[in-house]
């Protein structure tokens, strides 16, 4: 929900970071949402986390050494039971786990840290485990590492609502296309060995893979009667921000909840609109923000048409029906608890102790999603839910701490070289 950077939003307009999803490499990722209402100041230092496709396929292979956890150095932490972990935090980031458990005992972990079966006992003994002693669970079940130095950065994403409708009529007249037919997905490394984890996207016209319509042309109607078009949004600038978070609500004029998720993306590059923006003079001092910038946009004669075409992504989307939105591991992320972190460094499905600068980052986490420029150790990009104050929050969320990823018992030492696994629990 990659959103979701930033200021989870905030910094993906503010920097020309690979996009919503990165054509190469390609990156799982959530594809968790958009659009804060306070005013944001974003750091231009900051990577913009773009969340992909909770549905892209998740690495399967560990990464290269020195690009992984194991590579960055692995310490044993602090036991768990010294973590001042809540009984709320436990109970909440417990639910979170268990719904990890089917993909967590199945996948390999990229990071290097841990093997499915490392998995098996505290996934079996989460199933039966009363939420009313959640902290004992991870204590008995886990123990800690720290990847690195530990060293934080957390940003914030959430899952935006907008104004749409099912079908075209006065008042919703912007498409939200569902992902076209001959948008064509290629593994270079299936032509070279070199390219090995590469992809582009395009499509074919007389009988050449070329790149697929740009924004620019889809807004000019090149997808236009092909009958792709899912729903219709209220107001273009709203839509945009929903595609840099990458899935989203859409409130339907009987009041009813449209929920909406990635569908893939025109293979084009990120840029950045607010940095843009700025770097042409067009926000004045203290409107660098979310509300300057869709306040900026509004001012235009176009209504910021010409200035959202400066980025060529464009997201497709699909309905999703049932508990949502799905994170990388295709669960449902939780408002609060879930987060989205590099598979390479944490194990997708760990929980993850943050202690930061800011108060509303510090707790218990689970890593269920994954985001386009969520990349590195330590890199976390937290999520809110939706409504009023999960975008108040996500938007205006930078913080920096340390993290600490409880792994099962035993882990920690095959990771560091020694014997280690079988993951039995804590008497």
């Amino acid at each position: 929900m990659t959103a979701l950077r930033y200021a989870a939003l905030g910094a993906a307009l503010f920097l020309s970071a690979c996009g919503v999803v990165p054509s190469t490499p390609e990156s799982a990722g959530s594809r968790a949402p958009s659009a804060p209402k306070l005013p944001i100041i974003v750091p231009d230092t900051i990577p913009a986390p773009a969340h992909g496709p909770s549905t892209a396929p998740l690495p399967q292979t560990p990464a290269a050494s020195g690009a992984n956890a194991r590579g960055a150095g692995v310490q044993p932490g602090p036991a768990v039971a010294s973590l001042p972990i809540t009984a709320d935090g436990a109970r909440a980031a417990l639910g979170a786990f268990r719904l990890s458990c089917p993909a967590l005992v199945k996948r390999t972990d990229g990071s290097g840290l841990t093997i499915p079966s490392d998995w098996a006992p505290a996934c079996n003994a989460a199933v039966s485990w009363p939420d009313s002693d959640a902290r004992s669970f991870f204590a008995r079940y886990f123990e800690t590492a720290v990847v690195g130095t530990g060293s934080a950065y957390a940003t914030g994403y959430y899952e935006p609502e907008i104004l749409g409708s099912r079908s075209r009529s006065s008042g919703f007249t912007v498409p939200i296309y569902r992902r076209p037919p001959d948008l064509i997905d290629v593994d270079l490394g299936l032509f070279a060995p070199d390219l090995k984890g590469k992809r582009i996207r395009g499509r074919v016209s007389a009988n050449t893979l070329i790149p697929y319509h740009d924004r620019t042309a889809i807004d000019g109607g090149a997808l236009a009667g092909q009958g792709l078009e899912i729903a219709w949004a209220a107001d273009p600038i709203e839509f945009f921000f929903l595609q840099v978070q990458g899935s989203g609500r859409l409130r339907l004029p009987d009041g009813t909840i449209m929920r909406i998720g990635y569908d893939g993306q025109n293979g084009r590059d990120y840029v950045g609109i607010g940095k843009w923006m700025k770097d042409r003079g067009m926000l004045a001092s203290g409107s660098a923000t979310m509300q300057g910038v869709m306040a900026r946009l509004r001012q235009e004669p176009d209504g910021g048409i010409s200035i959202m075409q400066q980025n060529k992504s464009f997201v497709f989307f699909k309905e999703i029906v049932g508990p949502g939105p799905l994170g990388a591991l295709g669960v449902p992320v939780t408002g609060r608890v879930s987060v989205a972190a590099d598979p390479a460094y944490i194990p997708l499905g760990a929980p993850v102790w943050l202690e930061m600068d800011r108060s509303e980052a510090t707790g218990l986490w689970v890593a269920q999603d994954t985001g386009g420029a969520i990349k590195g150790a330590n890199r976390i990009d937290t999520f809110w839910g939706a409504g009023d104050n999960a975008r108040t929050v996500a938007g205006g969320m930078s913080s920096r701490g340390q993290a600490t990823i409880l792994l099962p018992i035993g882990s920690v030492a095959r990771a560091r070289g020694g014997s280690g696994g079988g993951a039995a629990a804590r008497p």
